[in-house]
């Protein structure tokens, strides 16, 4: 019988050599051709890209053959490819959709296969029902053997993001700043293109090592320790970071601390209603912060909350005019590029904000929490057996369940897992207090997000979340 392969919210990924093996790639790949060919216009063919892990090249050319033998044209990537760069060239150059191998900010022994839409973004949900039907039907099919072509997917990409930021001002304003690459498939990317408008930088990390050593290849804490070290020494305004397949930003400010991905989404939101004044409505995840809300509400801005993945926000971004689209692992998106996350876009126009402002990046964290409240963040992920996973969240659903630690639940909401709205203290008029309960769909493990006015009291409620799911405080 064939081993399980399960989707999650961007594709599927596994154990290289127990689950991410050559068969179940080709299992992937014909569930994808047999996609192409029932749904969408196989003569526009498939683009195929890989990022900088083990096995990635050769699984892309595998992906490639099978594409190939059911008669769809394949371009190829050349090199280790960023994933929003592959998303750019399928929408630009008209592909019928794109297989991106990478498992992103996973451990080093893991590896996947995204895929991408013909809109240049993740899968919609109902794209990927359809990929999981073909699978289900161990679907392989054949045709008259198409050509496969290999192609340089990053440079019309890099020319696209050069574009949309203002590289001359960043360039003019004379800050330095700090680059890592995570050893992932934006290496030469980022600093690359600050070398070519001479923008003063350092890069770390961009060397090919697929071992990952001392971190995984996602840019939070810890993983981050050496570019706010890196920061601090060379005395840098920002540090700058992507994830594996740099469709992620991470960043840390110039006293070297780590500035979460909510306070990323803030600083380009409020620049872009309040300096740029571009059109459309703001998207965030159900696990993001409600600062978002804030500053949307102040410019007069429509917010859409969505469920946890960045396809639901690239689903939105198809129906609506969306000017920015974040979620909380780091993926920021904006209708008029891409419905896509992008690490290496976000990237520069934090630099931009920056060049525009004349601040450092932690001045501008700063004056957000001075104008919009004091907003604090804090996840726990908890490897835990299914059975305790379960059975927290059903008493999480419970409506007898009213209190979390020594605070009261003042509502309930089930969008995506169960999130308590607490009575904590705001601190004058910081967050309002919640706590998310979230179980993987795909392995035995729980996620708990939490905000809240103070680094004290998301601690505290990580503390009550946490045992409130191993039942020594059932609340």
């Amino acid at each position: 019988m064939a081993q399980e392969i399960k989707f999650g919210t961007d594709g599927w990924r596994g154990i290289i050599a127990d689950d991410f093996t050559f068969d179940n790639v080709r299992r992937v790949a014909g569930a994808i051709a047999s996609y192409v060919l029932k749904y969408e216009e196989p003569q526009r063919g498939v683009f195929v890209a890989y990022d900088a892990r083990f096995a990635s090249p050769r699984a892309a050319g595998v992906v490639a053959e099978v594409v190939s033998a059911a008669g769809i044209a394949v371009r190829l990537a050349n090199d280790y490819t960023p994933t929003p760069a592959l998303s750019y060239a399928v929408k630009h150059q008209g592909a019928a959709g794109g297989a991106m191998v990478t498992s992103s900010h996973n451990p080093w022994n893991w590896n996947g296969v995204k895929f991408k839409g013909k809109f240049g973004g993740s899968a919609t949900p109902a794209i990927m029902k359809k990929i999981e039907e073909e699978l289900a039907l161990g679907a392989a099919p054949k045709g008259n053997k198409a050509a496969i072509e290999k192609v340089d997917f990053k440079q019309p990409y890099i020319a696209a993001v050069c574009r949309f930021a203002d590289l001359d001002l960043i360039a003019k304003t004379k800050f330095k700043f700090a680059v890592d690459a995570m050893y992932g498939s934006g290496r030469g990317v980022l600093s690359g293109i600050f070398a070519s408008r001479g923008i003063e930088h350092v890069a770390i990390r961009e060397e090919l090592n697929p071992l990952f050593p001392g971190i995984n290849p996602e840019p939070i804490e810890p993983h981050t320790k050496m570019l706010q070290e890196t920061v601090v020494r060379e005395h840098c305004d920002a540090g700058l970071a992507v994830d594996g397949d740099a469709d992620r930003v991470g960043a840390v400010a110039e006293d070297g601390s780590f500035v979460d991905s909510h306070k990323i989404l803030c600083v380009l939101l409020r620049w872009l209603l309040e300096r740029k004044k571009w059109p459309g409505e703001v998207t965030r995840a159900f696990n993001t912060t409600r600062m978002a809300d804030r500053i949307a509400a102040k410019y007069g801005r429509k917010l859409h909350e969505t469920c946890i993945g960045f396809k639901y926000v690239a689903d939105l971004m198809m129906e609506r005019e969306i000017l920015i689209g974040g979620e909380e692992s780091g993926g920021i998106g904006y209708s008029r590029f891409l419905p896509e996350r992008d690490g290496v876009l976000n990237c520069l126009l934090l630099a931009n904000v920056m060049a525009e402002e004349g601040k450092p990046l932690g001045r501008l964290v700063a004056d957000l929490q001075h104008e919009f409240g004091p907003h604090y963040y804090g996840r726990r992920d908890l490897h835990i057996p299914e059975d305790v996973k379960q059975n927290a969240i059903q008493r999480a659903r419970d409506e007898r369940t009213q209190t979390l630690g020594r605070y009261r639940v003042l509502k309930k909401e089930h969008l995506d897992g169960v999130k308590f709205f607490l009575d904590a203290p705001v601190n004058e008029n910081g967050a309002e207090a919640w706590v998310l309960f979230r179980a993987s769909g795909t392995e035995p493990l729980l996620r708990l997000y939490t905000e809240a006015s103070s680094p004290g009291l998301v601690a505290e409620l990580l503390v009550a979340g946490e045992s409130f799911v191993t039942m020594k405080d059932d609340g």
